[in-house]
Formats: structure tokens, sequence, C-alpha cells
């Protein structure tokens, strides 16, 4: 009887990319995520090619900064940790923006990157921990002894603090040989916060004595895994329901009042400022989700629950708690109405009308300058996208229109990648992660002209990531936040007006198909090729007023005076 081995020669040549840290850093990476997000170069070459040599996903950038965009949006539209990588040096400091943005808006990812050797700095390397520290973010170096530790330990902390770490391979130490591993201590356990009894008899009691109790739930609800309870709480109370931007829909409610802040429809706003107590769990009450302090009526009783420090909301009283264990423990606590409930004095809550997209805002068609009325040709692409999509959008000053009248099947369907660094430019690099995470679904990226142009490297990312994928550029060809906080004080406003540019004439360059909209009429080409169950991306270019202005930003420039 012959015993063929399956194993490889003792004496065949070693290849280039097994065998050394790098190798070492690639096999945990593959183990521990879904994909890989990133751009090659000297510090992470031989990394890459041990992961694509034995097929593991991956997506290449154009531009390093979409590497850790594509990981932060592939997280939000997953709950999957996600992965990116990038060279040292210039190719770190291109991520600088993303990575910060990722650190922020609290994305739990592990970026891979080259660093300077361990001998000492080369005259073009930079202090990358320096930076990244900066910013907030750990990093960690993999060198022969620690290569496999080290890549979990990141994988790790990156999970327990729900942030970005950094992996960093010195030049030098990219193809050494692995040596004796060498242990870590072990990682501090995430402090708990148990639910106190008295807390939850308080807040069960209070809601119970409320006329028209309302719940706001964020983020945390979902990281928590806590939203069928904390649904569970409010059905039994007859409440009402919002949420933070990243929890839309998480509810799968008729009887939520969408997203909270600037984003609040203005009929669906007056019914939540009815409220006389507002259970916020999960969420942050920034000054976006509070309106700049105008979201409820002073004398409304708002208390917030999370596990996470307290920011200093002054309208709030906090309780500290993990969220899961407090909601379990609150619904044990609260017994179903007895009598009519908030629910039966608003029924039109629930009906059709009050939850579609007609802008009861603003519904005429075109702006006092001729141009597109933002607000009627968001609601219309409401009814001509497919509703099994994600929606992405770029920074700036068009974000209030998707929000306000795209619904979305889910939380991870709403994807906002920028809000939290207040930046422009990572929508086509976003869209892309977005689109590689849920190719079932078409992938809707919502942009501006000023955030467009400045992420334009990664528009052929995006149509070679996305299976079906459609682009609305809201083109007012102006930055038009600058317009309507600075032009409106008197500042001259050349620098704040962009030349016109045709978006769908870009996209088809590259390979797209699209038109530029002038009328709602136009919007009817995008329908024919939704119609027509073609895959590929169509680019819609519409040519908005400059002169509508978005309720957060009158809010904004109302609060600074």
């Amino acid at each position: 009887m012959i015993i063929t081995s399956t194993e490889p020669a003792t004496d065949a040549p070693a290849l280039p990319d097994e065998g050394h840290v790098s190798a070492v850093v690639a096999d945990v990476l593959a183990e521990r995520a879904g994909h890989l997000f990133g751009l090659m170069g000297n510090g992470n070459a031989h990394l890459i090619s041990r992961l694509t040599r034995r097929g593991f996903p991956f997506t290449s950038a154009r531009h390093e900064a979409a590497t850790v965009a594509m990981a932060d949006a592939y997280h939000r539209a997953t709950g999957s940790i996600a992965a990116a990588t990038t060279t040292y040096g210039a190719g770190f400091t291109n991520a600088y923006t993303t990575l910060a943005e990722a650190r922020m808006a609290r994305i739990p990812l592990v970026l891979v990157v080259g660093d300077a050797p361990s001998t000492g700095p080369r005259p073009f390397d930079v202090d990358q921990a320096k930076a990244a520290e900066a910013v907030g973010v750990v990093t960690l170096v993999a060198g022969p002894g620690n290569a496999a530790a080290i890549t979990h330990r990141a994988f790790d902390l990156a999970l327990q603090s729900v942030q970005p770490v950094i992996v960093a391979i010195p030049y030098d130490l990219a193809t050494a040989p692995p040596s004796v591993p060498e242990p870590l201590e072990p990682l501090p356990a995430k402090p708990a916060w148990p639910a106190e009894p008295g807390d939850l008899d308080r807040v069960a009691g209070l809601l119970a004595a409320a006329e028209r109790p309302l719940i706001l739930a964020g983020r945390g609800v979902l990281l928590a895994q806590a939203a069928e309870p904390l649904r569970g709480v409010g059905d039994r109370l007859g409440a009402l329901y919002m949420t933070s931007v990243m929890a839309a829909n998480a509810f799968n409610s008729p009887w939520d009042l969408g997203i909270a802040g600037g984003f609040t429809r203005s009929h669906r706003l007056a019914v939540a400022r009815q409220a006389d107590v507002v259970l916020v769990v999960g969420a942050s009450l920034n000054t976006f989700q509070t309106r700049y302090g105008k979201l409820f009526p002073d004398g409304t009783k708002i208390v917030r629950v999370d596990n996470e420090p307290d920011p200093g909301q002054p309208a709030a009283e906090y309780i500290r708690a993990d969220i899961l264990p407090f909601i379990e423990g609150l619904l044990k606590r609260v017994r179903t109405a007895s009598s009519s409930t908030w629910r039966d004095h608003v029924p039109e809550v629930s009906r059709a009308e009050f939850r579609s997209s007609v802008p009861s805002e603003d519904p005429g068609e075109f702006g006092p300058d001729g141009r597109l009325n933002p607000r009627a040709v968001v609601a219309a692409l409401d009814r001509i996208l497919p509703a099994e999509r994600s929606v992405v959008m770029d920074g700036g000053h068009f974000i209030c229109w998707a929000p306000m009248y795209l619904t979305v099947p889910d939380p991870h369907a709403m994807v906002l990648v920028g809000t939290a660094f207040q930046s422009i430019g990572l929508g086509f690099g976003s869209a892309a992660g977005v689109s590689v995470a849920r190719p079932e679904r078409t992938t809707v990226l919502v942009s501006g002209d000023g955030g467009g142009l400045m992420g334009l490297a990664d528009f052929e990312t995006f149509l070679r990531a996305t299976r079906k994928g459609v682009v609305v550029v809201l083109n007012d060809s102006a930055y038009g936040a600058e317009l309507h906080q600075y032009a409106a004080k008197g500042l001259h406003d050349q620098a704040m007006l962009i030349d016109e540019v045709d978006f769908a004439a870009v996209g088809r360059a590259l390979g797209a198909q699209g038109a530029k909209a002038r009328t709602l009429a136009d919007l009817g080409q995008l329908q024919e090729w939704l119609g027509s169950r073609q895959e590929g991306v169509y680019v819609l270019d519409v040519a908005i007023s400059q002169k509508v202005v978005a309720e957060f930003m009158a809010e904004s420039v109302a609060a600074k005076g």
C-alpha cells in the first residue's frame, strides 16, 4: 500500500510570501476577517501577496483614503469586523483622515501598515505611532516573536474597544523569519456596568406614569443586540419611537417617527415634541441629534442609558449601565398599558401617508433659481429606487435629504462615512465597501459635487466593486455648506463655487451609464434603466438649487449666530 502525502515536499523552494512575519500576520488576518481592503506598496507587498495567492477576498483602492473608508463601510453594512492595509509613509498619511473618521465614529477595524525599520527611521519616515495616537488610535508592532499573537490581540482589542487598531510591520522585519513566540499579557476584561435595581424601578415608574412616552435608540442598541426587547418595552407602553441615523429603522415599527435630529421630517417632529418622557438608549445626544438642543421642548423629562462615558448632555439624566441587561430588566418591570395610550391619540403616525416620502416641507419641483428642489428629487427617488437597497452618503450640505426621504430595509443599510470627523470626499470608497459587503442589494451612493470631485480616484473602485449600483450626485455647483454658512453672512463666494461638472459623463468615460437631470421627468431615465434589470452602475447627475437650505444647516447657522 502506497500512501501519498498531501504536504509539499520539504525541499521545495519557499515562496517569497511565506515563512516570515508578513506571512504570519496575513494568516491571522485571513482567520479573523472576511475581506481585506488595501493598496499595495513596499511596506505591505508580502502581506497582500500571501493573501491574494491563496484567493482571500481583496479589494484594491486607487487612493489610500479609500482603504480605511471601505473597511469602515463594510463594518457598518454588516456589523462584522473589517481589515485594511496600506504601506508606510505617504500610504499611511493618505489614510489618516479616514482613520480619524473611523476612530471618532467608533468603528472596529484592523489597519495593517508598513512602518519604519526597527533600527531607526529613514529620511522619508514619519512617526506613525505618534500620528495615530493623536487621533486616539493604538498601534501594536508585529515582530518575529509576536506576529501571530499581536495580530490576534489587535482584532480582540478592536472588538472590545469598538475602535480601530493598527498593526505595524517594521520594514526590516517584514521578511524576517519567526522566532520563539513571546507570550502577551492577557487582555484586561472590559468593565461591566450592571443594571441597578433602583434605576430600573425608577425608569419603569417614569415610563408607566408618562402620557406620551418616546423611546430613542442609537447604535449602542444594535451593538448590544437589544432592539427587540426595547421595542417590547415601547409596545407595552404604547410609546412612539425614534432612532439615530446609525440605527435607522432599528425598530421596524409603524410607530417609528424616523431619524432624530436635523434629519427629522417636520410633521414627525411636531409629534415628537409632544413627548413628556423620553428614554434615550445607546445614543450620544450630540448637537445634531438634539437639533442644537431644540429637538424636545424645555421641561421634557429625558433619561439616557448607555455604557459609554457621559458626554455631558445637560438636558438628560444619565444612567451608566450595560444596555441589554438594563432593557431586559426594564421589560420585566413594564406592564402592558390598561387604558388608552399615546398611539390611540395619534393614529395617523402608523398610516401610509404619514410615513410616505412626499415632501411636506417643500414639494415644489424647482428652487428659486430654477434648478431642481432636492427635497422633491430625493422624495421621487424613494419611489424609483429598488426597495432592497443600501444608501451610502458622502459628507456635505446635501446629506439632509437622503435620511429624510429615502427608506432603508434595516440600520445597516444607511451608511454615512465622514460625518463623525466632518469630512467630505469619502463617498466612492465607502460605497465600494458597502457593495462588497452586501452585493445582493443595490448600492445607492448619494454625493455632492464637492465631495465627489475630492474622492474621484475611487469612482473606478466603486464601479469595479459593484454588481448593481446607482450614483446620485446632488450637484449645486458649489460647496453648499460654506455657501449657506458664510456667503449668507457676506463673505465673498468665489472659492465656494464650483464650475459645473457632469458626473454622468465622467461615469460613462469610466464604463458606467448615466444622464444629467434638470427636471423631475428626467428621473425617468434612471427608472427605465432599473426596469431593464441590467447590472452595472447608473450615474444620475442632478442639477439642484443653490437656494434650498437643509434644515440642519439652517439650525446650525441660527445656533452659531
